[in-house]
């Protein structure tokens, strides 16, 4: 397979990774709080999240989801709670703590979770399994390939983030500035759900 017939896969991924939603966020909040290596283990959740589910759509799952409409909304209606949840934890917290032990970033398994509960997630794997099909001679093969593709992306994405969270924890310097940055980025994530419902 040549660079060029990948190239397409390798920019939609990006894009689809990159741009704004929650688990962006999340990673600029952990970025701000816990500095990059506590961060860490969030992004490494939300890529093998995003890199399960795209080989779990190329083989076919997510075709189940969309024969379901009861099981997509309950996975809806979870996954709104639980970006509610973690917005309202983002939002009202101050500037980071000294004490390590006091404040604990998102976890690698919460990462994951993350993103088998988001239908838009679904539904991104799903149109890059469908797109990109041609790709691959079957698919087991489809399922590597979308999952090494979107892994590297969101890796690389939520990394771009998560330091953009530092740089900007080095320009705050008042409890004030905290709690409205926070504000902004619990909101940020509350709104992220929206088009999920649209």
């Amino acid at each position: 397979m040549s660079p060029e017939a990948i190239l397409p896969l390798a920019i939609f991924a990006l894009v689809s990774t990159i741009s704004p939603g929650g688990a962006t966020t999340l990673a600029t909040a952990s970025g701000a709080h816990f500095g990059f290596r506590r961060s860490i283990p969030l992004m490494g959740g939300i890529a093998a999240g995003l890199a399960s589910m795209a080989a779990a759509a190329a083989a076919g799952l997510a075709g189940v989801l969309e024969a379901m409409p009861s099981l997509q909304l309950a996975m809806k209606a979870i996954g709104s709670a639980y970006l509610l949840w973690l917005a309202w934890k983002v939002g009202r917290s101050g500037p980071p703590r000294l004490d390590k032990d006091m404040a604990r970033p998102t976890s690698f398994a919460a990462g994951i979770w993350l993103l088998w509960f988001n239908p838009k997630a679904w539904a991104m794997t799903l149109g890059a399994a469908a797109s990109f099909a041609a790709l691959a001679s079957g698919p087991a093969r489809l399922g590597a390939l979308l999952a090494l593709a979107f892994g590297v992306a969101a890796t690389l994405s939520l990394s771009l983030w998560c330091t953009a969270g530092l740089l900007m924890a080095r320009l705050l310097r008042t409890e004030a500035q905290w709690r409205a940055v926070n504000i902004v980025l619990g909101l940020l994530l509350a709104l992220s759900i929206v088009p999920m419902w649209l």
